[in-house]
């Protein structure tokens, strides 16, 4: 898939306040300084999409962009944790629950990963968040470009056995890139063929 045409569309804190139409949406999601931004203006071919709408402070809000006119790239703030009274049970930001959990034109979410760490437990607990939700994702693995070949198979290797011992099937994973534009034509064919399968589907309906 190509991407022609982005634009940004709306930036807000509540479900509520997103678009309205039914087109389909991907999220990117990770913790701070994973590469995030660098990713979408990579995947979008545009120098700074991911900044350009933004003023202080939009990062910690939902940010909508339009795709090809068909499909929403939606950039969410890095998700962190606010203590539940009386309880040791952490939260991810309620805006960003209420996001996955209440947005229907959600497809998949993309949870973002340094490839150069270890598994953290932050990244591994909101995946298991993701699973308990029902809600479809695949990783993206960031800055390939800061190790060798062997080393980025060993780093995925070991994150992937983490995973196995809680999952007994794998979410879709990518390698990428910002810098080098690895992974950009997985990421998109991923989407185009998901959107493509969309469309047969509300064809047969």
């Amino acid at each position: 898939m190509k991407i022609k045409s982005a634009e940004f569309v709306v930036s807000n804190s509540e479900v509520t306040k997103c678009p309205k139409n039914n087109l389909p949406e991907y999220a990117f999601i990770g913790r701070s300084n994973v590469g995030k931004s660098s990713l979408i203006n990579m995947l979008t071919d545009r120098k700074s999409l991911a900044k350009t709408s933004g003023r202080p402070g939009k990062t910690q809000l939902i940010n909508h962009f339009l795709i090809n006119d068909i499909w929403y790239l939606v950039d969410l703030p890095g998700y962190g944790y606010a203590r539940v009274s009386k309880s040791s049970k952490k939260k991810f930001q309620k805006f960003i629950t209420d996001y996955f959990e209440q947005r229907t034109q959600l497809v998949s979410a993309f949870v973002l990963v340094d490839i150069r760490h270890k598994p953290q437990p932050i990244d591994l607990e909101f995946m298991e968040y993701m699973g308990e939700s029902e809600i479809p994702f695949g990783i993206i693995f960031t800055k390939a470009d800061k190790l060798k070949p062997k080393a980025i198979e060993r780093q995925v290797d070991e994150y992937c056995q983490e995973l196995l011992k809680s999952w007994t099937e794998l979410p879709p994973y990518f390698i990428t890139s910002a810098s080098k534009n690895i992974g950009k034509d997985e990421v998109l064919n991923f989407i185009g063929s998901t959107n493509e399968e969309i469309e047969e589907l509300r064809a047969n309906n």
